[in-house]
């Protein structure tokens, strides 16, 4: 091989780490920074100076006085390190015992309510086993619980609900969705001010 070429080659090269390596990462990051700070740094959701969680990724709400979301299918539950799916198929007794199992909780933990009434949502677990957001539907169904425990009013919750409802994007694209930890956010909220 020629030695120009040679020189030639190794010079593309280290201008291509350069430029792709170095100049394009850090102009993304610094774009990343500049306009999209709270996306970019993992939506993080603060209360009194301190991380609780972020928005992108469900939380294990257990007490009745908090809305719910949806199963997790990780383990620990809400493990962000172990994402996926539980990989039952709809013939499989392990998720029939599963969806079984999470309706009876939801039955015990919502009095008043029919398995007809319970989103499928509640009983399955996401694709990715951290789903954040639940549909509007099973938030209107937890808020005689929540409103009894915490002793809110149901309008006000269904207020809040309305008020953290994300829409279909275009109106078209998707369906709508609440924030289950921006939720409880408020929920925490109206208690402190009790």
């Amino acid at each position: 091989m020629n030695q120009r070429v040679l020189f030639s080659s190794i010079r593309l090269v280290l201008l291509s780490l350069i430029v792709l390596g170095l100049a394009y990462s850090m102009a993304v990051f610094a774009v990343g920074q500049l306009f999209f700070s709270y996306k970019a740094n993992g939506s993080l959701v603060t209360s009194g100076n301190k991380i609780i969680g972020s928005s992108l990724i469900g939380q294990n709400f257990t007490s009745p006085k908090y809305f719910q979301g949806r199963p997790s299918a990780t383990t620990p539950t809400y493990n962000a390190e172990a994402s996926g799916p539980s990989n039952y198929g709809p013939t499989s007794p392990l998720l029939l015992e599963e969806v079984k199992s999470n309706l009876e909780r939801i039955l015990k933990e919502n009095p008043g309510i029919s398995a007809s009434q319970v989103p499928p949502e509640l009983v399955e677990s996401s694709a990715s086993g951290l789903d954040p957001d639940i549909s509007p539907a099973s938030a209107y169904l937890q808020v005689p619980r929540v409103a009894r425990v915490n002793h809110i009013s149901a309008t006000v919750l269904r207020n809040y609900i309305r008020q953290n409802t994300t829409s279909r994007f275009l109106g078209i694209f998707g369906t709508e969705y609440v924030n289950v930890l921006n939720l409880n956010m408020e929920v925490l909220k109206l208690d402190h001010k009790h």
